[in-house]
């Protein structure tokens, strides 16, 4: 018998939610419920077997966007569920998701038709790692790898079965590839244990893969490294990875970029980054430097009166950018070196200039504005 209408509680109350609850927050409350109470659990106990049918039609009535609109303005009145909430076909379309985790169960009242699963299965990705000098991950290369994907048998055509004979259809499941029963209210089937799903039995196994279908074969592939690609990039190649089983295709490989460090750049997006030394009186005075690139030799101006700290830009000397046009650009940090010691000479002629150049020590605010400025002196 089902639950009386005038003994029936508040269905969020029932499902232990809140009036606004969502979809999945209702899918999980009632799957904790099914879980506790399911008669299958719970044999013989009649207060269990309640709980479950009052959960039950409490889920049927808020999983449904109409019903339980209506619910939320009429109350118990306005749905017009059965005593029984099997009764004219069971009230869920996802029952796979709710009680897959408590009965292991692949199938519930005959979902798929009874027919039989696909037995193709893809094969698996194969993931190599290249090491790249700096310079060829700014201006791309070309590497070969070599790699040991699976691939089908060639002796037996991936069947698995040596020459003459064909895989056996299973007893278990009479090549279906599941077991049907009975669970309580539910027509369930498993996965069969005896030939996996497969619904065939290798019986003579081939000599070359035993049975596997496949083998592992070297091969080498030719991976293009476009100019501009950075550590940790991923080049995809489709298809090159293990064969697949049972006619499923196969899996991708995946050519991971490791980087090497520059000696001296650093690198962040397009632009690189480096510092160089200059004299006091090449700050002071200005100075024209030769300056190393990736691509060889840049003269580089500093400009009279350039501040310690300050940063000067060479466009178009950066990185290609992979997707696109254009290159980054090169950020020189000038470092003003102050020598460490000094001949007498030396400390004449700056102690001559410090009483030409006299400095008031004060401290100062740099603002915002100055900041910006001095990187792009």
């Amino acid at each position: 018998m089902g639950l009386a209408t005038n003994a029936k509680r508040d269905y969020y109350e029932v499902l232990g939610v809140g009036r606004s609850a969502s979809e999945q927050e209702l899918k999980s409350a009632y799957r904790k419920l099914a879980m506790q109470y399911h008669p299958d659990r719970n044999p013989g106990n009649a207060e269990a077997e309640e709980k479950f049918k009052e959960a039950s039609e409490a889920y049927g009535v808020l999983a449904d966007g109409d019903k339980r609109a209506r619910y939320d303005r009429f109350g118990h009145q306005g749905v017009s569920v059965g005593a029984n909430p099997f009764e004219g076909g069971f009230p869920f379309q996802d029952l796979s998701d709710i009680f897959g985790d408590l009965f292991g169960i692949s199938d519930l009242f005959g979902a798929g038709g009874g027919r039989r699963r696909s037995r193709a299965q893809q094969g698996a990705d194969i993931s190599e790692e290249i090491t790249l000098e700096f310079e060829e991950a700014v201006f791309g290369t070309t590497k070969e790898i070599k790699i040991r994907p699976l691939a089908a048998c060639e002796s037996c055509r991936g069947t698995g079965s040596e020459a003459g004979r064909e895989p056996e259809t299973c007893a278990t499941c009479r090549g279906s590839g599941q077991i049907r029963f009975q669970q309580g209210f539910f027509s369930v089937s498993r996965t069969c244990s005896k030939c996996g799903g497969a619904g065939t039995i290798i019986t003579h196994p081939c000599p070359s893969c035993r049975g596997q279908q496949r083998v592992a074969r070297e091969k080498t592939v030719t991976v293009k490294v476009p100019a501009g690609v950075d550590d940790g990039t991923r080049i995809l190649f489709s298809g090159e990875g293990h064969a697949g089983v049972h006619g499923g295709p196969a899996g991708d490989l995946y050519v991971v970029l490791d980087v090497k460090e520059h000696a001296f750049f650093e690198r962040q997006g397009k632009d690189l980054y480096c510092s160089v030394p200059v004299s006091f009186p090449q700050a002071a005075l200005g100075a024209e430097i030769t300056l190393p690139t990736l691509e060889g030799e840049h003269t580089l101006t500093i400009p009279p009166g350039t501040q310690i700290g300050a940063t000067l830009r060479v466009k178009g000397k950066g990185v290609p950018a992979v997707r696109g046009h254009g290159r980054g650009d090169l950020f020189v940090a000038v470092r003003v070196q102050t020598p460490a010691k000094l001949t007498k000479q030396q400390k004449e002629l700056l102690q001559e200039l410090a009483s030409a150049l006299p400095v008031d020590n004060k401290p100062e605010r740099k603002t915002l504005l100055r900041k910006v400025k001095d990187m792009f002196v």
